[in-house]
């Protein structure tokens, strides 16, 4: 599971993944930008695969 942060600002909701760079998104109602993060999160970890980039064990809420 990856920790999301959702905040409300400038009258929209902002999503972002704190341990994965970049990955944020944002949605009119709290709901949509928690779709939108879900949407972005999984986007970003198909494309890491893709590229045989490192998923970090802390993005993916595992402690080593």
């Amino acid at each position: 599971m990856v920790h999301v942060v959702i905040e409300k600002e400038d009258g929209a909701f902002v999503a972002y993944c704190p341990t994965l760079p970049e990955c944020a998104s944002r949605g009119a109602t709290y709901n949509e930008a928690y779709e939108n993060i879900n949407e972005a999160i999984s986007g970003y970890l198909t494309s890491m695969r893709k590229y045989n980039a490192v998923v970090p064990d802390s993005a993916m809420g595992r402690r080593t």
